[in-house]
């Protein structure tokens, strides 16, 4: 089992490493274009149907079939152009594309910087949700995220290359250990920024659009121990790769407040922002399993 898990990788590895070669040769909005047309064939072959239409149903229980079709084959279109990005991270970075990131909500950053002021930064995965941390970063936050390691031990080398070097430099591997390195970073004056969409082992069960789900605890544990404000934020995608970054008014949770309380409310947040972003969220996960 070992050889076949390690071939496998390896020739997914090679075969990306043969499409963002490709993408490159191509340029980042025609490489978007296409490979937005190649996830809505091929995306179905790799995750589960059953789950995205189940998880679908559970947000949205009155939703009909050709709804669900429109919005899967969205998601995978997104999926594509996200894909597609990747190797372009450098030039997002260092504005070599005519690329254009704007902000709402931008005076919020400044009274963060101007206060040097530590938060926690919460978002989950929708459309190219790599730009999001850039462009803090860009801005001038001193950052530090988290991140999933990818299963794929060949690919997971270049995906931490790009993140590290183009997204955010302090990288924050998801587990055991991160606690105590987020710990040290925000001690240090740095913000945290996470996605709180994803189903984690370690956190507790909250509601999540009518069901128990596990939800990380990260941000609750940092008010309750800091006092710290939660700051939430999205990205949009305007226009083919023209984007826009909103960050909403931050959280003042009392830090007397229960872990399960504040979880729950930016629980809230999200499952909202989900209902108004349905299309550009990865339906993909088993959130509720």
């Amino acid at each position: 089992m070992k050889i076949i898990k390690f071939l496998r990788y390896l020739l997914e590895f090679l075969l990306i490493i043969i499409f963002f070669t490709i993408f490159k040769l191509l340029g980042v909005r025609l490489s978007t274009l296409i490979s937005a047309k190649v996830f809505v064939f091929v995306g179905p072959f790799f995750r589960s149907k059953k789950i995205i239409h189940k998880n679908l149903k559970k947000a949205f229980p009155n939703i009909s079939e050709s709804e669900i079709k429109k919005r899967i084959n969205s998601m995978w279109e997104y999926y594509g152009k996200i894909f597609a990005e990747y190797p372009f991270l450098n030039n997002f970075r260092n504005k070599k594309i005519s690329s254009n990131i704007k902000i709402d909500g931008e005076e919020i950053i400044d009274e963060i910087k101007k206060k040097n002021e530590r938060v926690i930064f919460i978002s989950g995965h929708f459309d190219n949700f790599e730009l999001m941390a850039m462009t803090l970063e860009k801005k001038g936050i001193k950052l530090g995220v988290i991140y999933r390691p990818l299963n794929n031990y060949f690919l997971n080398k270049i995906m931490e290359y790009l993140r590290k070097k183009y997204i955010c430099k302090n990288q924050i591997k998801k587990g055991r250990s991160s606690t105590r390195d987020l710990l040290n970073l925000f001690k240090s004056g740095y913000s945290i920024a996470l996605m709180i969409d994803q189903r984690v082992s370690e956190g507790l069960k909250s509601n999540f659009f009518g069901e128990k789900a596990y939800t990380t605890t990260i941000p609750a544990q940092f008010v309750k121990k800091y006092n710290c404000r939660v700051v939430p934020l999205i990205i949009e995608r305007e226009n083919k790769i023209n984007f826009r970054v909103k960050i909403s008014r931050p959280f003042n949770f009392d830090r007397d407040k229960s872990l399960e309380n504040i979880t729950q409310e930016l629980n809230i947040w999200l499952e909202n922002t989900i209902k108004n972003n349905s299309s550009e969220w990865i339906w993909s996960h088993d959130r509720w399993k």
